[in-house]
């Protein structure tokens, strides 16, 4: 069938990659939003857009039915799933097929054997691929996972069986955290797949992650195209990604290689995949999973072999036979891609929302290469994905590539919530990564580098930021020298004062004489036998961004009595905008240091709320399903008589 018109099931910035392919390729898009997505980019960029309604994904993204709908409505004879979402749900692509479209993906019984993580274990057992200790049983209930635990040994990993992107995932340290850990990960799962179903494994320390992408057409013929390393996570989600893999043997990378693809024919695979392992220091690698889909770190790939992997999907969904063999697959130089996420790295990566007051993309050139799905002034959602873009640099070799890695992170400026723009920095920065030295403890290891406190900003932070202010936002009027604000007075030099707030730190700043801070566009720096703590900054509305540490500060105009705010002495309050899963805690209910009171869900993941001290509940201020903000109270706890 000859695709004239492609439905993309997605949002963000994989809707916005596949609807410039199709564009390229003469193909029309059809893009799908939610209400609250009506005017984001990938809808604005297809050809044409079409409101699934709602807000949450499973009433919208996730809402199978909405989507073929629409689909039908379109005219479209296939949709792309991307990543995520519907991707890697058989049922989906089987109502697709049945609806006489395509699929843009592989066959649903593909899905089915390989999208259920223990499936997917089964059969690789059955190749003998070698496969993390286990257990991937359909026993689901708590006494089958306590009993595997115990035979494997401490820690343990649960996992979804339905899914990845770090979703339905936990580390469980001993026995006393397995049915709270459990329950958690069956909750997320169910809230990110529509499948509750888990699988526990041995929890190995410091492996590294290497995955193989493999690609088969409807003729039979399959091949892999090189591997990624992905081995540097939080919350078991992938950060950095790069290709190929540093210091991987030529044997270890075809024996890879070649069992990847074996996996793929044994299931009738058709399309891109990504088969994923750990690869211990001795050389050895295990099967985790295989995700039948496009990868979110595809691009690494493309940037490495200069292949177009969604037109490649594009076409073998037509019936064309791959365009090349396995020996003729480039291998050019080295990528690196970072994830730009919407999180509040110094308080657990917690995820962020909210307006984008600030957003600049670094320069294009050669290497370079940023895919987004966001502009300035967009609203970030807590129902979705907290990912804001992915920066891809390529080089002839890693350092080349890391260095143009760094200057475009340079470039970039993000504001209106926390980001993790100056923690990739300084792991990209990191002596340990210019060697190399990956594994998946990695961020764990270097964590007083990588993670920047929430210590008092400096002096010098708050003088610049004063001087920034009144250069850019006409604080001061300059009519004649009784109205300017230099250094010349009839008594006494010039005098300037502001009361700044940035985050819960007030300051008032007194500055007098003339300006002490250089200014070169949009760089302001002290000026000391030549320009120090050069930082960028800009002006949106009413608030100031400066550059300090590699992330942007906000600062506002305060006055001088604002101090800091508490929701309420004794009271636990939300930490992020999220909505509320499960509330536990029971009004005059005594509870312990560490009991879980209530858990919070953003940006598909969940977050426990626990109990600082030991006390009585004197209230509970919210209930399931509610929408909380950042603040609001959520539990009063007393102290314990």
């Amino acid at each position: 069938m000859k695709i004239q018109t492609l439905l993309v099931a997605n949002r963000g910035e994989i809707a916005c990659r596949i609807i410039r392919t199709a564009r390229a390729l003469g193909i029309d898009s059809v893009a799908v939003h939610s209400d609250i997505d009506a005017g984001a980019l990938h809808a604005e960029l297809a050809d044409r857009a079409i409101s699934l309604g709602g807000s949450r994904p499973e009433g919208s993204y996730l809402a199978a039915d909405k989507v073929l709908a629409a689909a039908r409505a379109s005219g479209a004879q296939a949709v792309h799933p991307g990543y995520g979402f519907l991707s890697e749900n058989a049922a989906f692509a089987r109502a697709v097929e049945a609806a006489g479209l395509l699929f843009i993906g592989p066959p649903a019984s593909a899905i089915e054997a390989m999208g259920s993580k223990s499936a997917a274990k089964a059969l690789m057992e059955k190749a003998q691929v070698p496969l993390v200790p286990g257990y991937h049983g359909d026993d689901q209930r708590l006494e089958a996972f306590t009993e595997a635990a115990e035979r494997i040994g401490y820690p343990v990993l649960l996992k979804a069986a339905a899914g990845g992107g770090g979703k339905g995932m936990k580390v469980v340290e001993q026995q006393a955290q397995l049915a709270e850990a459990l329950a958690s990960a069956q909750r997320e799962a169910q809230a990110a797949f529509g499948d509750a179903r888990m699988l526990v494994e041995k929890y190995l320390l410091g492996p590294r992650h290497v995955e193989i992408q493999v690609f088969a057409d409807q003729h039979g013929h399959c091949l892999y195209l090189h591997e990624r390393d992905c081995s540097i996570q939080r919350r078991h989600q992938k950060v950095v990604e790069e290709a190929p893999a540093p210091g991987l043997s030529p044997a270890v990378r075809q024996a890879m290689g070649e069992a990847a693809v074996k996996a793929a024919q044994a299931i009738g695979y058709v399309g891109a995949g990504t088969v994923e392992f750990l690869l211990d220091e001795r050389g050895e690698f295990f099967f985790m999973e295989m995700n039948t889909r496009l990868q979110v770190e595809h691009p690494v790939t493309e940037a490495i072999t200069g292949l177009d992997l969604v037109a490649w999907q594009l076409r073998v969904a037509q019936g064309e036979p791959l365009p090349m063999t396995q020996d003729q697959v480039p291998l050019n130089g080295h990528a690196i891609e970072v994830r730009l996420y919407a999180e509040d790295t110094e308080r657990g990566f917690l995820p962020a929302a909210g307006p984008l007051r600030l957003y600049r993309e670094p320069a294009p050139g050669d290497g370079r290469r940023v895919d987004s799905g966001v502009r300035e002034g967009d609203e970030v959602s807590p129902f979705y994905d907290p990912m804001l873009a992915k920066v891809i640099a390529w080089g002839e070799n890693r350092e080349q590539a890391r260095q143009r890695l760094l200057a475009m992170l340079g470039e970039m400026a993000v504001g209106g919530f926390a980001s993790n723009l100056g923690f990739v920095r300084r792991v990209i920065a990191h002596p340990a990564f210019a060697a190399a030295q990956l594994d998946t403890r990695f961020i764990a290891r270097h964590e007083q580098q990588l993670l920047v406190g929430s210590d008092p900003l400096p002096e010098d932070f708050w003088a610049l930021a004063a001087e920034a202010w009144l250069s850019q936002a006409g604080a001061v009027p300059a009519v004649g020298p009784w109205a300017e604000c230099s250094g010349w007075r009839l008594n006494a030099p010039a005098y300037r004062s502001l009361a700044l707030r940035c985050g819960e730190q007030v300051q008032r700043v007194c500055l007098s004489g003339p300006p002490k801070a250089m200014l070169r566009g949009e760089r302001i720096g002290f000026q000391q036998g030549g320009p120090q703590h050069a930082c960028r900054f800009y002006l949106r509305d009413e608030a100031l961004f400066l550059e300090w540490n590699g992330s942007f500060q906000e600062v506002r105009l305060a006055p001088p009595e604002t101090g800091s705010h508490q929701a309420a002495a004794g009271g636990l309050a939300a930490p992020m905008n999220a909505s509320v899963a499960a509330v536990f805690a029971r009004v005059g209910e005594a509870v312990q240091v560490g009991a879980t009171l209530l858990v919070l869900e953003a940006m598909k993941m969940e977050h426990p709320i626990r109990a600082p001290q030991a006390g009585i509940v004197a209230g509970v201020y919210c209930r399931e399903g509610d929408l909380v903000t950042e603040g609001h109270l959520l539990v009063g706890l007393e102290p314990a008589p």
